[in-house]
Parts: structure tokens; sequence; C-alpha cells
């Protein structure tokens, strides 16, 4: 099986590292046993290590960002992507991660000084809830006290990251994307609202 690392949407590279998630979002092409994003096929048949990604890669100055995001959060494997990240800024490439904003309590430390000190210029965080139950009802988290360290983590990070920004899914039954939105705002980060089943 060829395994998809890397995959070109628009004028973006996006890095497929890992299928673990902090969550089980009920709204995540994953859960409903869905494994393509744009024609691209996202099943691993196992978690590709750092000269695999880079080898994907190629050059990285070539796209506008390199995005890690794929069916998994990137953060579950922070060694690695702390280690592509500076390989990619080495090269002149700017990175972004799409994150649940769960890393520091999935690994049970604050990881913002280790993703600034590697590179990173942008984060974006699926918030996906103004508040924690609409949040556990759509994101099924994992780990207790989710919700409450997604905040923290969004309040923490614009101190270390450039560019923060918030995102929730309009058209998720009880999200209220303009409560979201000045939750994000309160937090002193950017928000955008993105739209149920549209991917990448």
């Amino acid at each position: 099986m060829t395994q998809t690392i890397a995959y070109v949407i628009r004028d973006s590279l996006y890095l497929n590292i890992t299928d673990r998630c902090t969550l089980a979002c009920a709204f995540c092409p994953k859960t409903q046993g869905i494994k393509v994003v744009h024609d691209f096929d996202l099943t691993l048949d196992h978690r590709p290590e750092v000269a695999e990604i880079i080898a994907a890669i190629g050059d990285p100055a070539r796209y506008r960002q390199v995005v890690f995001c794929g069916f998994g959060e990137p953060t579950l494997r922070l060694k690695v992507l702390l280690e592509v990240t500076r390989w990619i800024k080495a090269r002149g490439g700017r990175v972004r991660i799409n994150t649940d904003g769960l890393g520091s309590l999935a690994n049970k430390r604050n990881i913002l000084p280790e993703l600034h000190d590697a590179g990173v210029d942008a984060l974006s965080v699926s918030l996906n809830g103004q508040d924690a139950a609409v949040y556990d009802r759509h994101c099924v988290p994992a780990l207790a006290g989710s919700f409450q360290a997604v905040l923290d983590f969004l309040r923490e990070a614009p101190s270390y990251i450039e560019e923060v920004t918030a995102t929730a899914i309009d058209g998720l039954e009880g999200v209220d994307i303009a409560a979201c939105e000045r939750l994000a705002t309160d937090l002193g980060v950017h928000f955008r609202a993105r739209h149920l089943d549209v991917v990448g």
C-alpha cells in the first residue's frame, strides 16, 4: 500500500502524520468511515517517521504553507512534528498546525514553548462549541476537562505563536457561531467559521 503522507490542496501542502486522535468527533469523515479528502486516501498502514515525511515534502518553500493536518491529531506525535517543523523552517517554509488544542493536556505539559522554539507560524484550533456541553456532544473527547483545556490553550497560544485562529463548524446542531466568535475574541485570538461537510 502506498500511503498519502503529503497532499496538496490549493497552494498549501498538508501532512498526514498520524491516525490517532484525542477526539471522536461525530462529524469527522474518519468517524463516519470515510478516509478520503479531496480524492486523497488518508488511510495509514503505519505512522510515517521523520525521513519519510521529509521525503514526501520535497521543497517546502514551493508552497504558501505546510500544514500538519490529516485524520489524526498531529501533536500526539510531538517529537516528529517538531523535528519536521525545524527542517521546514530551515528551508524557508511556513508552518501551520491544525489541532484540537489538546496537545498540552495529552502531553501533560505546556507544549507551546516547544512549538515556538521549532518555528511554528500559525495554529488553527478546533473550538466547535460555545460551552462544554455542546463541545462534548459533538467532539466526544477521551480526556476529562478537554473543553477547558482548549480554552486554556487558546488563551496562552498568542504569547508563543504569531497567528492563532479558533474555528467552529457552522451547521452543527446547537453550535452558536456568534457565541463561539465572542469567546475567541475574549481569548484574544482570531475566529473563522467553517462549514459542515467541507473539508480542507
